[in-house]
């Protein structure tokens, strides 16, 4: 729901360092790879109960992941790099939940679960939504520089993000915290699927 207005708003700051990076040698993969190792890095602080430095590290992934799309816009994007970048970032998504739940079996392994649960939801149906619309020739006027055609929601990149980060500022309430983002994904899940039966009649 907020990915458009975030892009917008960090489209500037993320050109300029893109261009920086582009005149380094830097390649669009390469910048992928680097935000998914950190973001991983970030579940391993959470998951050794460091949460706030497990924020810092996830915050300085999530620059990466909006950096690697501008790179390989002022490069040559490829279907590889846009492969490359939507896989990793379900995997990082999904990180995070397993680490609070590691970091707290007794307390987070049930509400993870459950978060979980929901992501594949949101996943699979942004997938599934994306697939047959590349397979009908479907363009997004919303998301034009994407490489996937795919159902926004409630629940997109900045909302995960922000969600991730209340977790982290007060993981005491990562129960009740997982258990809300899984309902709202719910809701995500259930326009996704109206919105793609309807589009794809």
């Amino acid at each position: 729901m907020l990915d458009r207005w975030a892009t917008a708003a960090l489209r500037p700051v993320l050109g300029g360092a893109a261009r920086a990076l582009v005149r380094a040698g830097a390649g669009a993969d390469a910048i992928t790879l680097a935000g998914f190792a950190i973001g991983l890095a970030g579940a391993a602080a959470i998951a050794a109960g460091q949460p706030l430095p497990g924020l810092a590290l996830i915050l300085l992934s999530r620059l990466a992941d909006g950096l690697d799309g501008a790179v390989a816009r002022l490069t040559t994007p490829t279907d590889r790099g846009a492969f490359l970048d939507i896989a990793l970032d379900f995997l990082f998504y999904a990180s995070i939940p397993l680490a609070f739940a590691l970091a707290d079996p007794a307390a987070n392994a049930l509400p993870a679960a459950v978060l979980l649960a929901s992501f594949i939801g949101t996943g699979s149906s942004f997938l599934a939504f994306a697939v047959l619309a590349e397979k009908r020739g479907l363009k997004s006027s919303a998301h034009p520089n994407k490489g996937l055609y795919y159902l926004g929601g409630l629940t997109e990149a900045t909302e995960t993000l922000l969600c991730f980060a209340v977790m982290c500022l007060w993981p005491g309430q990562f129960a009740l915290l997982a258990y809300g983002f899984a309902a709202l994904c719910g809701l995500t899940i259930l326009s996704r699927l109206v919105a793609g039966w309807v589009a794809l009649r």
